[in-house]
């Protein structure tokens, strides 16, 4: 196991592989950072229930955007320009669930329940890792607190939908079913050398499997005490 801490003067020192798997997880952090406001903003924006929530919605785009600021930051200065991702249409995002539009509150609301926590666990997987910038971008900065926030207010609406019961129900549980095997897909498969390698590097902590069942088990609890059945893990996955 790598346990060396690398400030950037340091990075064109270090082994091919590191500076690899480095500038990939990078391009691909910046890529679900901006993602998620290309999913929700044109459609979810204006169709706000009430100016309270049409000004989360404004706060939590911008919010997003800016991680991706920081993140971009991080990759520019090893010689990763990943300015193409603010173009690309979603189809072509490294990561399904950032590929299509949301265009109900109820999938915006269980996006931020299901997604956003899937993005604390992809950016927690970052504390004390060895590229120390990386380390103090999510350690010392607001990312991690704001990503919360995010998930806060998908959880709490995706709770006050379920509530209500009758349609309004209906309406958020097919929403859970489509965002619950998104979620767990983001985790990759659990056999992937890629992420060994990550871990071996000390750009990660945990496996795959690990961090998808960790995941699995908090979002199942909530579901349960939101009234809502706990979809198929198996229906409509794509990576094991």
């Amino acid at each position: 196991m790598f346990n060396e801490k690398i400030e950037l003067k340091d990075f064109q020192k270090q082994d091919p592989e590191y500076q690899d798997l480095l500038r990939r997880v990078l391009a691909i952090q910046a890529d679900c950072e901006i993602g998620g406001p290309n999913l929700y903003v044109k459609n979810i924006l204006p169709t706000a229930p009430s100016k309270v929530d049409q000004l989360i919605v404004a706060r939590t785009a911008a919010e997003e955007i800016d991680h991706f600021r920081k993140i971009a930051k991080l990759a520019g200065d090893i010689g990763v320009d990943v300015s193409y991702v603010l173009n690309w249409p979603n189809e072509k995002r490294y990561v399904e669930a950032f590929r299509g539009s949301i265009k109900t509150w109820e999938d915006y609301a269980v996006f931020g329940f299901l997604i956003d926590r899937v993005g604390r666990y992809q950016l927690e997987e970052f504390l004390d890792c060895s590229y120390l910038p990386l380390d103090r971008v999510v350690k010392d900065s607001q990312v991690i607190r704001e990503e919360e926030g995010h998930i806060d207010f998908g959880t709490n609406k995706t709770a006050e939908y379920a509530a209500k019961g009758g349609e309004a129900k209906e309406r958020v549980q097919k929403a859970v079913d489509f965002w619950y095997v998104k979620g767990l897909d983001m985790f990759g498969r659990a056999d992937s050398y890629r992420s060994e390698r990550y871990r071996q590097w000390g750009l990660k902590r945990r496996t795959n499997a690990e961090a998808r069942e960790q995941y699995r088990q908090e979002v199942n609890a909530l579901i349960e005490q939101m009234g809502l059945q706990i979809p198929d893990q198996n229906k409509g996955r794509l990576y094991y």
